[in-house]
C-alpha cells in the first residue's frame, strides 16, 4: 500500500468527469440531496480498493463535505498500518479522517465476523452522530451483490435472502442512514479508479483465502463467464423488487387479519399463500415474545403443527389453532 509521489492537486484530479457526473447523480438519486458543510458525507474506508474509489469520488463530488473513518478493529496486526495509510490519503486530497477503535466487550461471543460487523456498524453510526453527519456511505459495489446473491442461493434462500441489499437503510436510532452509492459500479471501475490516482490499495488476505465462503465465491466468478456479475446483479435486484412488493402485501394483510389484545395476537391465515402465511406468523410471534424475528425450519414445523390442529410454542409463544390463531407469550417453566 502505497500514495504516488503525484501532487496533491494531481491526486485529486485523477477522477475523471464522467465519474464525478455518474457518482453524483447515483448519489442524489440514493439521498435525494446535496451534501453541506452543517450535514457531510460520512465515509467508511478501509483502505481497500473499493473504499478508496468512494473516498476519491465523494471527495471530487462534494469536496469540502466530506468525511471519513476507518474502523481499527484490532483483529489483525496490520490494522493500525492500515488506518494510517488510510488518513495519510485523506491528508493529501483535504478529507478529515478519524480512526476509530473497538470498543471493550463488543467482540466478546458469537462469531467474530458477525461481531466485528456489527461493531464496524455501531461505530460508524456513533461517529456520524457527533459529527452530524446524516449518511455513512460504504463501498458495496455490483461484484459484492453477486457473491451475496451466490453465497445465499447455495444455502437455498428465500425472495428476501436472494434480494439485493437495500440502496439506503437506517444505521443505528440515531437518524443516520446508511447509503451504498456504488452498487451499480463494478469492481474492476472502481480499482482503474484508484490505480490512476496512483495509489496502491490495502489487499486484505481474507479476500482470497478459500476457507472463507465468499472468496471461495469470488474465485468462481472469475474462473467463468458464465456467471456474469452484472446479471448476477441484476437478477438480485429484481429479487429486491419482488421482496418489497411482498413485503407490501404482508402489511396490508397484517392490517386486515390481526387483532392485538394486550400480549395476545390472533391472526386469519385462511386462504393465505404460503409465504404471506411465514411472514405473518415470524410478525406475530415477534410482537408477543418480543424475540428475534423467526425464520426457517422451526417456523415451518411451528405452521405445519397448528394446521394439523396441534398447539406448539416457538420463541417463548404457544400458538392454539382455530378459525383464528392466537398466539400468547408461554407458561413459564416450572422448578423441578
Amino acid at each position: 500500500m502505497r500514495i504516488s509521489a503525484a501532487s496533491d492537486a494531481a491526486l485529486i484530479g485523477a477522477v475523471a468527469g464522467e465519474d464525478v457526473a455518474r457518482f453524483t447523480a447515483d448519489w442524489l438519486k440514493l439521498a435525494g440531496r446535496r451534501p453541506a458543510e452543517h450535514a457531510p458525507i460520512g465515509v467508511a474506508v478501509s483502505g481497500g480498493a473499493d473504499s478508496l474509489a468512494l473516498l476519491l469520488l465523494a471527495r471530487a463530488a462534494f469536496p469540502g463535505v466530506v468525511a471519513a473513518a476507518t474502523v481499527d478493529h484490532g483483529l489483525r496486526a496490520e490494522s493500525a498500518e492500515e488506518a494510517a495509510f488510510v488518513g495519510a490519503v485523506c491528508a493529501r486530497i483535504g478529507v478529515l479522517h478519524t480512526c476509530l477503535p473497538p470498543r471493550p466487550g463488543m467482540l466478546d461471543g458469537g462469531n467474530l465476523q458477525d461481531r466485528a460487523r456489527a461493531m464496524r456498524y455501531r461505530c460508524l453510526a456513533d461517529w456520524a452522530a457527533t459529527a452530524g453527519a446524516p449518511w455513512v456511505a460504504v463501498a458495496h459495489q455490483q461484484d459484492d451483490v453477486a457473491e451475496t446473491f451466490l453465497l445465499r442461493a447455495r444455502r437455498g434462500a428465500g425472495v428476501g435472502g436472494l434480494a439485493a441489499m437495500l440502496p439506503v437503510r437506517p444505521l443505528g436510532a440515531g437518524g443516520v442512514q446508511l447509503v451504498r452509492p456504488l452498487l451499480g459500479w463494478s469492481r474492476a471501475r472502481l480499482a482503474d479508479l484508484v490505480a490512476r490516482a496512483g495509489i496502491e490499495s490495502v489487499e486484505d488476505p481474507s479476500n482470497r483465502h478459500p476457507r472463507f465462503d465468499r472468496a471461495r465465491m469470488r474465485g468462481l466468478l472469475a474462473q467463468t463467464s458464465e456467471l456474469p456479475p452484472a446479471r448476477l446483479a441484476l437478477a438480485a435486484g429484481n429479487l429486491r423488487d419482488a421482496e418489497d412488493a411482498v413485503a407490501w402485501a404482508a402489511d396490508r394483510a397484517w392490517a386486515d387479519r390481526v387483532r392485538l389484545d394486550g400480549v395476545q395476537v390472533t391472526l386469519d391465515p385462511a386462504d393465505l399463500p404460503r409465504e404471506l402465511r411465514r411472514r405473518l406468523v415470524a410478525r406475530a410471534l415477534c410482537a408477543v415474545g418480543g424475540a428475534a424475528d423467526p425464520r426457517g425450519s422451526a417456523l415451518d414445523r411451528l405452521i405445519a403443527a397448528v394446521d394439523a390442529g396441534r398447539v406448539a410454542t416457538l420463541a417463548g409463544v404457544v400458538v392454539r389453532p382455530g378459525a383464528r390463531w392466537r398466539f400468547s407469550p408461554a407458561p413459564p417453566h416450572r422448578s423441578p
